[in-house]
């Protein structure tokens, strides 16, 4: 019998996940099964613990669960802990659930194996100061940037942030209003392009040869995205950091790491049909 995993969100239909995880599993040769599970808003914890009662392997978790994800784990990983979040669920052998949190080290692989965009000795500005910016801190100060700065539209949440996570690089935080610095890397970390909308930005904000990255992606170019271009900047959505955090949770289950390029450039072109 094929291994169970699944993806659990609310709303769920939207999901590529099964998509990316059944590419994965062909490629490697793994036997799973991949689908979606729909948990009710305020059943999420029964809904898991019965996925894994009937057997169920893992479980990736999307909105709006990944804080009680967190608190339904019995083991953490160093990652989750400082994310403060979990998306992706492992049933030990022991039956213990180990939670992590993959979505910061699938940014940094979408940001320097894909797009080749190093972030070592570079000024980095991380817009927002919610859960995605929290779950990608602490794999971009791995990476040893010069600065990194977090600016959010209330600053002292920011702040807060950078101190929490001050013992593991050098960070500051504030508010977007009066942003002055020029940055190598500016990392859209909020919402906003779910809704179609763009943070309040100057337009002076970029070094000569600065980029940007969407954490948000879409069939179409992000408003983030287009507000870059616009200004020559090469920009990115985050389609990449989606199957890169998706690769981080099948190496977690399987011990097998998948190759992101052909399952990335594959989910590109169908987007893109999609859009015409």
């Amino acid at each position: 019998m094929s291994d169970h995993y699944a993806v659990v969100g609310n709303p769920i239909a939207h999901s590529l996940s099964p998509h990316i995880h059944c590419a994965f599993a062909e490629q490697t040769g793994e036997d799973l099964l991949y689908s979606k599970l729909l948990a009710p808003l305020d059943a999420f914890a029964e809904c898991a613990r019965t996925f894994f009662t009937e057997g169920g392997c893992g479980l990736n978790i999307t909105l709006p669960f990944k804080l009680e994800a967190l608190d339904l784990a019995d083991q953490l990983t160093d990652r989750a802990a400082a994310a403060g979040a979990v998306n992706t669920l492992l049933c030990q052998e022991d039956g213990r659930l180990l939670g992590d949190n993959t979505d910061g080290a699938g940014l940094v692989a979408d940001l320097c194996r894909n797009l080749g965009w190093g972030i070592r000795d570079k000024r980095v500005l991380l817009i927002g100061a919610g859960g995605a910016a929290r779950g990608a801190l602490l794999p971009l100060l791995a990476e040893q940037p010069a600065h990194l700065h977090l600016a959010n539209r209330t600053a002292i949440k920011a702040e807060q942030l950078a101190d929490d996570f001050s013992r593991y690089g050098d960070l500051s935080g504030g508010g977007l209003q009066g942003l002055r610095s020029r940055f190598d890397l500016v990392i859209n970390a909020t919402a906003a392009s779910l809704d179609n909308t763009l943070p309040t930005l100057p337009e002076q904000l970029f070094t000569a040869g600065g980029k940007a990255y969407d954490m948000v992606y879409a069939a179409g170019p992000t408003p983030f995205v287009h507000w870059a271009r616009t200004q020559g900047v090469p920009a990115s959505d985050g389609l990449g950091m989606l199957v890169g955090q998706a690769a981080e949770s099948f190496y977690l289950w399987r011990g097998v790491y998948p190759q992101v390029a052909p399952v990335l450039t594959q989910l590109r072109r169908e987007l893109g049909k999609k859009n015409n």
